[in-house]
């Protein structure tokens, strides 16, 4: 089986007539791993908030505060609210921060910009979910087994706001790392406007 190497390229495709230019890496980790600082920090100040807001919103008495339904609902918004924004931040300043890519196709240059941004989604989207993973491993050591009876009821109801809460992360996990794509694509193209 023959393969067809052009010795020549597209003067269209690549003006500077070389593809790609050199053998660096087209990952620019320093931009990624800033915009994910910036998109991890977003997510803690955003966190706390909306903590704040939850436990403002509840209350130990029976029949006042925010039903568990509604209370779960404006949780899972949150999440989407939180992870858009963290990941906008975070891919827009990947892919403004990334070093300038000369001689390269722009299709070329966007995918690498929506590659910086979807880096930096999942680079920050990692370190939380390590964090959230010793904390809870944390406080099961701390915390001693309590024995609450609990009715068939309750543990339904228990079980159906976990897995409203399951579904809205994931769905906001899927918004943000689309949201952190589409903002190293934007924040990558204002780069290369501005020499």
């Amino acid at each position: 089986m023959a393969t067809n190497i052009p010795q020549s390229v597209d003067p269209d495709l690549y003006p500077s007539g070389i593809a790609g230019g050199s053998s660096a890496s087209a990952v620019s980790w320093s931009a990624i791993f800033a915009g994910t600082i910036a998109a991890v920090a977003l997510t803690l100040i955003l966190v706390a908030i909306g903590s704040a807001l939850g436990l403002a919103s509840v209350s130990p008495w029976p029949g006042v505060g925010a039903a568990p339904t509604t209370f779960t609902i404006a949780a899972g918004v949150w999440l989407i609210v939180t992870q858009w924004l963290s990941s906008a931040v975070g891919g827009y300043l990947a892919g403004r921060l990334r070093v300038r890519w000369h001689g390269l196709h722009t299709d070329e240059v966007f995918f690498r910009d929506t590659a910086h941004g979807l880096l930096t989604w999942a680079t920050a989207t990692v370190l939380i979910a390590m964090v959230a993973v010793a904390a809870s491993a944390l406080s099961n050591i701390a915390a001693a087994p309590v024995d609450v009876d609990m009715s068939k009821d309750a543990i339904d109801a228990a079980r159906k706001a976990a897995m409203s809460v399951a579904g809205f992360t994931g769905l906001s996990l899927l918004v943000g790392a689309f949201i952190g794509a589409v903002a190293g694509a934007i924040g990558g193209r204002l780069r290369d406007m501005h020499p």
